[in-house]
């Protein structure tokens, strides 16, 4: 069977999404033809721990595991943060208690920390697998960025032992909407810029994780991008779906930052609560996961407290069957020149869920083109107002919206296995090439 070196930073017990995509291609390539070799820290700050994804790691796999040297506690101290904090999303989820040490970590991460704040991993690393790979060799390598040190380590392995590669993006790196956040200077950015180019120029197949970002990538200089979409895996649901919950249940699990607030949303839910007092009883939204400070005071000073609920973080495979049980699920898309590209991670277990999607953001997205195609849900402008009270209506008249109409087969093909198989493809492709 031939052997491929899988380098990413997100690796079980690391929890959120970011750890799912190699963790799911690693649980099903022996299936194709391959077997997966995974290089991963042993010591990494992950901003979230889920121990249910230990269950997805295939049996017998070899997993290499070195240190890695990270600022955020020096930047927490700094900031006044408890040891404890999470510091994922810090510019999209701010703290209440921004202060100047915090705008000069960030400074500092954007302009010192390139391509991204564990790139202090990256010698260490490269000397290691220098080392590992003469006595161990491997046929491909396969790297999953963000955070985009796994893609320098990748290319520069890929240079030393003139290795086939394959380049894989789940966010654009200079392009990703979260980069325009940061103050990155010109220097810091022609340094990047370098670095991407390099990875175009020297990748034997790169993939990204929608079609939108792929025309983009292309548009800077990548050749040939193809699309490995997040998917969902069917294991997680084994099993009759569960029932609905009592009352209309609509739900949200993952990242609310500011710049994907769905204000009309809660202003529909305002207006519904002052013509029905009863609504409490019949109706409650549940936000799982990082939720911005000032949208926690907004939704507060709405006077929607007995209506919305804050669960904080919860373990991926309680989130499905949380997601299950409700009647609507949430899919706030951010506002950022990207959005059109942006296809979350949830999208597609929300797909397997057989629970009806609520998306905000544009109508010519990626992300709505699915949910139309596969008849799961609807998507509405974050200005629609009187569309999402018409939603709201609907829902507590019927329990669901007359649009969901899911298609099985054409949901299924979003599965983690047949993601997985395309990913093979791609791998025996640039073998061949390479002869």
């Amino acid at each position: 069977m031939k052997k491929v070196l899988l380098i990413s930073y997100y690796w079980p017990p690391a929890g959120g999404v970011s750890v799912l995509r190699t963790l799911k291609i690693a649980k099903y390539l022996r299936a194709y033809g391959w077997e997966p070799v995974v290089f991963t820290t042993s010591n990494a700050s992950f901003p979230y721990i889920d121990e249910g994804n230990l269950s997805d790691i295939p049996e017998g796999i070899e997993v290499i595991k070195r240190p890695i040297i990270e600022p955020f506690d020096v930047f927490k101290k700094l900031t006044g943060r408890k040891k404890e904090e999470k510091l994922d999303n810090i510019l999209q989820v701010r703290s209440e208690n921004s202060n100047v040490f915090e705008r000069l970590g960030i400074w500092a991460r954007a302009n010192f920390f390139i391509p991204d704040a564990r790139s202090l991993w990256i010698g260490p690393s490269v000397r290691y697998l220098k080392k590992y790979l003469k006595e161990n060799p491997v046929d491909a390598i396969f790297s999953d960025g963000p955070p985009h040190t796994n893609t320098v380590i990748a290319n520069k392995i890929s240079r030393h032992f003139q290795l086939p590669w394959l380049a894989d993006f789940q966010d654009p790196w200079t392009q990703a909407d979260y980069y325009e956040m940061f103050p990155i200077g010109s220097i810091a950015h022609r340094i990047h810029r370098k670095m991407e180019n390099r990875v175009f120029e020297e990748a034997d197949k790169i993939t990204i994780a929608s079609p939108s970002w792929a025309k983009d990538l292309e548009q800077i200089g990548a050749r040939d991008v193809d699309v490995i979409y997040y998917g969902f895996d069917e294991a997680d649901f084994v099993g009759p779906p569960p029932a609905k919950n009592r009352k209309i249940t609509i739900t949200h699990a993952g990242l609310l930052g500011i710049d994907r607030f769905p204000k009309q949303f809660f202003e529909a839910l305002k207006h519904l609560l002052a013509e029905r007092p009863d609504l409490p009883e019949l109706l409650e939204v549940k936000l799982a996961g990082q939720v911005d400070w000032s949208i926690k005071k907004e939704i507060e000073e709405m006077g929607l407290q007995t209506l919305c609920h804050f669960p904080g973080f919860i373990p991926r495979k309680e989130v499905i069957q949380m997601n299950r049980k409700a009647h609507l699920l949430l899919l706030p898309l951010n506002i950022a020149k990207n959005t059109e590209g942006r296809l979350p991670g949830k999208l597609y277990e929300y797909l397997r869920c057989g629970t009806p999607v609520l998306a905000f953001g544009p109508t010519s997205s990626d992300a709505s083109k699915i949910l139309n195609n596969t008849g799961c849900g609807t998507t509405l402008t974050y200005d629609d107002i009187e569309a999402v009270k018409a939603v709201l209506t609907q829902l507590l008249e019927s329990g669901t919206l007359e649009a969901y109409q899911p298609n099985q087969p054409l949901i299924d093909q979003f599965s983690n296995e047949q993601q997985t198989k395309q990913v093979a493809t791609y791998l025996d492709q640039i073998i061949d090439n390479r002869k």
